[in-house]
């Protein structure tokens, strides 16, 4: 039996904040967490605590490791520590998988912050929208554009995915970073990126400056310092500079505890019928002509990018788009001003990521001219081809494509039960119009009964079925949220994985889920951005898949272009086949893979043989080996990589450690709420379940099924963080409580504990008092002190065991509390403030190191400029030496006069330089000496006697 005494410690303990130090500091995120518990990506997430000193870190470890899950516990700990101004920037494709993730495995809430929502708030009166009461992501883009707020926010936690793309914010031109990196330069951040050194050293600095500007000096004293790495030590000193803020895990380091399956390619070529292939060249050659009226000329090359897209995609995708351009220039002769908007809503409605691609492209839109007579002529004519076009296309019933399909999914059925997978494929178009035509297509071919869609909408009747019946399924639990998009999803994959076989999903399928059972990606379209194909097929290869994995792709034999993409993606992206799928280097080489994309619209826009053609892919290839450079590689490893042993024998007693507290978390937990719901619900012991008959008074939470288990059956998941635990805790731990007679029953434990076996039969007294310290690192500690009537103290350790017993009260009682059992708390309180005092020091030994570092790499900056002079002057004096001609003489003999008072100047400006340093580094010394400075409190919780039997 768990008594008010057992309720009240454990409920203390188990909200108590740890310190950085602390191995337990992410038990809370982790208990909660609906992640597997996989011991480097614990080890990530408290790397990013280390030092309450420190400015963030960047989190570096190779593709599939999980950085998200990293970034994830490091969220959702700051969270339960009542932190709420926190940011996550992310690349527009990734914010709907990021909020995802993030709700559905931290239970934390989250907003997506863009243009539409934004601008809605700012009209209703909103000063800020970016304060909210949820996580907050937005992409690259947008955090840019609104620097100005970001800066006024005195951010918690500011998370960046994808970070390499900001590793050259050095750079004058930098300006999305240069804008990043002054706006939240007092934020705290995480880094994500799997490729923090790519082509050169300038780039680790790049990323490290965006952490903390006083990790090196500057930009040309990093370069003259490191730029050429000579010699072991020099490798030591940049490998010790970069230790407190990059931490990297290998794949390699980890198999112990991940599996990971293969993607195995499947190609299905086809050659389009005699009307498809006429009407590909005529929408080709419309495309290429010098002047669009249809296309506003600011976006020509995203507008041809998204209609060459639906070009490829089918003869239905295409006939939408040209009857927009139609319609769109008909508004355009009536001088309709919303002509622009209205082509935007049209081409999104069918091309779902339109928002999302424009975003990323980032090309200004300029506002339509008046019209000239010469226009409208020009107008009336552009608008005759394009229903002639759109009528060409409309005349098309069946695609050549389609028919492929029908051969693919045969094709991809066998090769994916060869490998033990389930007859199930998700099929991805760029496409709505596309969508509906495979949806015909196969319904009329065996799939009727089999089939679910997924859209950006999902409006139509078999998924609003499939939503109701899942929401009356799953009415009372966890399952549902209330969000119709988030349940629509839900209702939907649930229908893919219990009943369908083949989802038909567009792009919007690729963000935010996961479909780990099933093992057919089939790439109907294939976008020309390798970053959103390796999204495509992350959402069956990925962690948790037990199968291999079969990626379909299809092949025009009649078009060159097409060809030489799928080589380039298939080869040197290496996308469809292997077990990781694109390398770190490749896809940290091409960044955001918008420029990638835009030089392959280019070359469907300017060339028209084979032979352009070839030329011109050729010339792509080379430039990307120059970018996907081999000779980083060993300064990578050397820089960044630990030796295999030492990660592996750290991750085991990570593993050990992590697995041991969250077990004794959660049978606290469990203990306290059935000490507190014990009148108002059935507890099932067995499988940590419980039903909720009564809600008591005060308690906001729904009656029904309650489940501790992490993959558990319908009902209301409970963890820490659910309102329901929180009263509960709240409960127990203000409970106040008087001195009273606690027996333990070791005779009715079942386990043997040879540590308590020596005090069965005795009794004494036991204190428990709270220390709480404020400041830099806030933390609490339960502070237990025992003593037996015949004076033998209990360790702490062991009197903390003492509650595990089963126990009872029997009574109130006045309990004269000795000298001795004060003395040891007062010995716990003061070893704790010594141990945090020992840790203050180091980590103020480490920011002074840091700063002499930074100091004496500015100092070294200046002292290179005055080389630089004493060398050009010793050239001159050289030169002189060396010309016969007196005019000539007297010119260089003038040159140096002035070389030397600049010279002079220098030194001056360096004495003052050298000095403004050393009081800049004062001034941070006297800032790091306020943020360790702390309060210290202590609260007795409760004194007992106690007797174990």
């Amino acid at each position: 039996m768990t008594t008010e005494y057992h309720a009240k410690l454990y409920a203390h303990e188990l909200l108590r904040r740890r310190s950085v130090a602390d191995g337990e500091k992410l038990a809370a995120a982790l208990l909660d967490a609906q992640v597997d518990l996989n011991p480097h990506q614990v080890e990530a997430a408290l790397f990013a605590f280390k030092s309450p000193l420190s400015k963030g870190a960047i989190l570096a470890d190779e593709v599939g490791l999980g950085k998200t899950i990293e970034a994830g516990l490091v969220l959702a700990q700051k969270w339960a520590e009542g932190k709420r101004r926190i940011l996550v920037i992310t690349p527009a494709n990734l914010r709907k998988q990021w909020a995802q993730e993030i709700e559905e495995k931290f239970f934390l809430p989250t907003i997506i912050l863009e243009a539409r929502n934004y601008n809605k708030m700012s009209k209703e009166g909103m000063r800020r929208p970016f304060e909210q009461k949820a996580l907050v992501m937005c992409s690259y883009q947008f955090a840019a554009r609104h620097a100005e707020e970001l800066m006024v926010i005195p951010w918690d936690l500011v998370v960046i995915d994808e970070a390499h793309r900001l590793r050259n914010v050095y750079r004058p031109d930098n300006r999305i970073g240069k804008t990043l990196k002054g706006a939240l330069a007092n934020a705290p951040k995480v880094l994500l990126t799997a490729t923090p050194l790519q082509n050169s050293l300038m780039e680790l600095y790049g990323l490290v400056s965006l952490i903390d500007d006083y990790a090196f000096g500057d930009a040309k004293s990093f370069r003259a310092q490191y730029a050429r790495l000579t010699g072991d030590n020099l490798f030591d000193e940049l490998k010790g500079r970069l230790k407190p803020v990059c931490h990297r895990t290998l794949r390699r380091q980890v198999l112990e505890y991940i599996r990971y399956t293969n993607r195995i390619p499947i190609t299905q070529e086809f050659v389009p019928t005699d009307a498809e292939q006429t009407l590909y060249d005529m929408v080709s050659d419309y495309l290429r002509r010098p002047s669009l009226q249809a296309l506003p000329s600011s976006q020509r090359t995203l507008m041809t990018l998204i209609l060459r897209k639906l070009l490829a995609s089918s003869t239905f995708a295409i006939a939408g788009a040209l009857d927009s351009l139609a319609r769109k220039l008909e508004r355009q002769l009536r001088s309709d001003r919303s002509l622009r908007d209205r082509l935007e809503e049209e081409l999104s409605d069918d091309y779902e990521e339109f928002e999302e691609v424009a975003d990323e492209w980032g090309e200004d839109v300029a506002e339509p001219e008046l019209l000239t007579a010469e226009d409208i002529t020009s107008i009336e004519q552009e608008i005759a081809d394009l229903r002639q076009f759109r009528d060409l296309a409309v005349s098309i019933s069946e695609n050549a494509k389609g028919q492929a399909l029908l051969q693919a999914l045969r094709a991809g059925f066998a090769k994916a039960a060869e490998l033990g997978g389930a007859e199930k494929a998700i099929i991805f178009t760029e496409s709505r119009r596309t969508q509906e035509y495979l949806v015909r297509l196969l319904s009329d071919n065996g799939y009727d009964s089999k089939l679910v869609l997924f859209n950006g909408s999902n409006s139509d009747p078999e998924s609003k079925a499939i939503y109701e019946a899942w929401v009356e399924r799953h009415k009372g639990t966890d399952r549902v949220t209330g969000s119709r998009t988030a349940d629509m999803r839900a209702a939907l994959v649930e229908h893919f994985r219990e009943s369908a076989a083949v989802m038909i999903a567009t792009e919007a399928a690729a963000e935010g889920i996961n479909l780990q059972f099933c093992s057919m990606v089939v790439n109907y379209d294939l976008p020309w951005n390798p970053q959103r194909i390796e999204q495509r097929i992350g959402r069956c290869h990925r962690y948790g898949q037990r199968y291999d994995v079969v990626v379909v792709n299809f092949l025009n034999k009649n078009n060159a272009a097409d060809q030489r993409v799928y080589e380039l993606l298939a080869e040197k992206f290496k996308l469809f086949s292997g077990v990781f799928g694109a390398s770190d280097e490749v896809l940290g080489a091409i960044e955001s893979g918008v420029e990638f994309e835009k030089r392959i619209v280019s070359i469907y826009q300017n060339c028209r043989s084979t032979e352009e053609i070839e030329a011109e892919f050729k010339h792509l290839r080379d430039e990307m080996e120059a970018d996907i450079t081999v000779t980083m590689e060993d300064t990578r490893r050397k820089l960044l990589e630990n030796f295999d042993a030492e990660v592996h024998d750290r991750l085991k007693v990570n593993m050990s450690q992590s697995k041991e507290y969250l077990d004794r978390f959660a049978r606290m937990l469990w203990a306290v709420t059935k000490h507190e719901l014990g009148k108002y619900a059935n507890f099932d012991d067995d499988y940590l379940t419980f039903s909720l008959g009564v809600v008591p008074d005060g308690f906001q939470a729904s009656e029904g099924s309650y489940f501790m288990a992490r993959h558990g059956i319908d009902g209301h998941r409970y963890r820490l963080g659910h309102p329901l635990a929180q009263h509960v805790l709240s409960t127990a731990s203000s409970r106040q409580l008087e001195c009273a007679e606690i027996v333990f029953d070791y005779t009715a434990w079942p386990q043997r504990a040879l540590a308590l076996e020596p005090f069965v039969g005795t009794s004494g007294i036991l204190i428990a008092h709270k220390l709480s310290i404020r400041g830099a690192d806030d933390q609490d500690h339960v502070l237990l002190a025992a003593m037996t009537d015949e004076s033998k103290l209990l360790d702490p350790k062991i009197a903390m065991r003492l509650f595990e017993l089963p126990a009872r009260k029997t009574g109130v009682t006045i309990v004269q509390s000795s000298e001795a059992v004060r003395q040891i708390v007062d010995n716990q309180r003061r070893a704790v403030l010594d141990e945090m005092a020992n840790r203050q020091s180091t980590w103020f030994d480490e920011e002074m190191q840091k700063l002499d570092n930074w100091a004496e790499d500015k100092r070294a900056g200046l002292k290179a400029d005055l080389k630089d002079l004493d060398e050009q002057i010793k050239a001159l004096k050289r030169d002189v030496r060396q010309t016969n001609n007196l005019p000539d003489k007297l010119v260089l003999q003038r040159q140096g006069r002035l070389l030397e008072a600049k010279r002079d100047e220098a030194w001056r400006t360096y004495d003052a330089a050298a000095k403004e340093i050393e009081a800049q580094k004062d001034s941070l010394l006297d800032q790091v000496e306020e943020r360790l400075g702390q309060s210290v409190s202590d609260e007795e919780l409760f004194v007992i006697r106690f007797m174990v039997k």
